[in-house]
């Protein structure tokens, strides 16, 4: 099959299509053939040499973190998909290939309104939007939220799903992408680079950015509010107002997806599939998607992803 496998490690021109064998499923595992992945920070951050996939290293490093794609192949033990079924998930490395072995339970069936290969562009984004804002934050309906980088892949989701809930969502962006994010339901829209005229009403806030934007999450916040890192796009903090969080008795939770336990990741996505994946078919929810790009341009994928300019997922098509 082809894939793209790391090599080397670098800039955009490292990735590279190669042929690699076709994985071979587990007990309970089955095979998919992708009809689409899509682009996250991490595969950036892995291909910079900075985010290794989690657990043994394989025998051929392969980014990608999501995929969409139909069942070909079942291990001996797999019994919730048939053969032809419409699934997406995700995975820790390996979605940038034309197939993928993942534990059957990892896997959500496609909404029939989005189908293949958009579908691509639900799992991880929605999946970690859903898990900070509502899972670990506790956003409920008549609440607000804060979203930083609300044109990226999260912050999309992350709007729809604070509207889905009834709540109310804030939302940090460039000057250029605004628009677009009122267009999507933001009920306040903060350029980046300005004041964010929100402070004390936040109940919850999805940060990926990092940086210096911690004190300023902080006083956003209410009483009692949470903060919920989930990137550190711009670094480390350059400071933490421990006074701040001691007064507000606020909570500042940190958490990733990718390198959680099979049993994590697996309790997450079913519940997942109950709880959010309808929201797809009544027209609660959608697939963002800036643009799409075959497999061996990847490289251009990176590139547009590493210039900010979208908004949305980046998708590559098999």
């Amino acid at each position: 099959m082809r894939a793209i496998v790391l090599t080397e490690k670098g800039g955009p021109e490292v990735l590279r299509v190669a042929e690699v064998p076709d994985p071979v499923p587990g007990p309970d595992e089955v095979v998919v053939e992708v009809a689409a992945t899509a682009l996250n920070r991490a595969d950036v951050l892995q291909r910079q040499g900075f985010y290794p996939q989690p657990g043994p290293v394989p025998d051929h490093e392969i980014p990608g973190l999501e995929l969409a794609g139909r069942v070909i192949e079942r291990g001996g033990r797999a019994r919730l998909w048939e053969v032809g079924d419409e699934v997406m998930g995700i995975v820790a490395g390996g979605g940038y290939a034309e197939r993928v072995a993942v534990h059957e339970r990892q896997l959500v069936a496609v909404p029939q309104s989005v189908g293949l290969p958009d579908a691509a562009a639900i799992p991880e984004v929605f999946m970690t939007a859903w898990d900070a804002l509502v899972v670990q934050g506790g956003l409920t309906s008549g609440r607000w939220a804060l979203v930083h980088a609300g044109g990226s892949g999260v912050g999309t989701a992350a709007i729809q799903i604070t509207k889905a809930i009834g709540a109310f969502v804030a939302t940090t962006a460039s000057a250029g992408k605004l628009d677009a994010l009122r267009d999507l339901g933001a009920d306040t829209v903060i350029d980046r680079a300005g004041e964010w005229r929100v402070d004390g009403m936040i109940d919850v806030v999805l940060d990926v950015v990092g940086g210096d934007y911690l004190d300023r999450n902080l006083a956003a916040l209410c009483t009692r509010g949470t903060v919920v890192q989930v990137g550190t796009m711009a670094g480390p903090p350059p400071s933490i107002n421990l006074g701040l969080l001691m007064m507000k008795r606020a909570r500042l939770i940190g958490t990733v997806l990718r390198a959680r336990p099979l049993e994590e990741k697996v309790a997450l996505t079913q519940r997942f599939a109950r709880e959010i994946a309808p929201l797809f078919d009544t027209g609660h929810l959608r697939p963002i998607i800036d643009a799409r790009y075959p497999l061996a341009d990847a490289p251009t994928a990176h590139e547009r992803m590493e210039s900010n300019a979208n908004v949305g997922k980046i998708l590559l098509t098999m």
